[in-house]
């Protein structure tokens, strides 16, 4: 079976600034990659080449085997590739089905179907309930659950969360990261960046560490966690 998700020695600059750092990855289908660092390490510049929102100065992105790296975002999206962002950015003035019918007509130009997918996938993430209200109302938790129903209507094979547990409380933050599992075994290869080590824990099958823009640290996370490596990018030295 093919990786889900490939990257091969990405690098991206800033003028003289390396954000990346010839970084690679390998995701497959099912499993849960998690990303993190300090902040400044470059996660969000790496989800954001891996998506398509800035360009690598080198490097190649693939998806199932398919050379993705210089499609535009909107291609990803169409290709497979969903996202969160780290700041919802719902259109406030649209109820939340219609929010999420724009990003269901990607796959469903009609807009009996479209409608259908939106009002599935609204039940899938625990918004059903919510449809006709203007999403400018939403709490945080469910602008979250938002951010994740648009992502999925659009039908993806590779769901990228950015921070999607950011700022939850405790009953909010367990009901995400039990929806986040059931997206994996239901086949979906997740990766996400999370500064909440409890759901990191929980949820990576491994982990990769960012500083500075490079990869210091890979593998399981409870042996990334004691890598003295991460330790001393998270907490410095005396």
């Amino acid at each position: 079976m093919p990786s889900a998700l490939r990257a091969e020695g990405l690098t991206v600059r800033f003028g003289g600034n390396v954000a990346v750092s010839d970084v690679s990855l390998a995701l497959a289908p099912g499993e849960i990659l998690g990303l993190i660092g300090p902040n400044g390490a470059g996660k969000t510049t790496l989800f954001n080449a891996l998506t398509g929102y800035v360009t690598p100065e080198s490097g190649r992105v693939s998806l199932f085997d398919r050379d993705i790296t210089r499609l535009a975002p909107h291609e990803r999206a169409r290709a497979g590739c969903g996202r969160t962002f780290q700041t919802e950015r719902p259109f406030e003035e649209l109820t939340v089905l219609e929010n999420v019918l724009v990003a269901a007509f990607l796959h469903e130009p009609r807009r009996s179907g479209a409608e259908r997918l939106a009002r599935e996938t609204l039940e899938q993430v625990g918004l059903g309930d919510r449809a006709d209200q203007p999403a400018g109302d939403l709490n945080l938790a469910r602008r979250r659950r938002l951010e994740l129903a648009k992502a999925l209507a659009t039908r993806p094979r590779v769901i990228f969360l950015d921070e999607v547990m950011a700022g939850l409380n405790p009953p909010a933050l367990r009901e995400m990261i039990a929806f986040v599992s059931e997206l994996s075994r239901k086949g979906l290869a997740v990766l996400m960046v999370e500064h909440i080590m409890e759901a990191i824990v929980e949820l990576s099958d491994h982990v990769i560490v960012m500083a500075s823009g490079a990869k210091i640290a890979e593998g399981a996370p409870e042996a990334v966690m004691r890598d003295e490596r991460v330790i001393e990018a998270y907490l410095g030295t005396d």
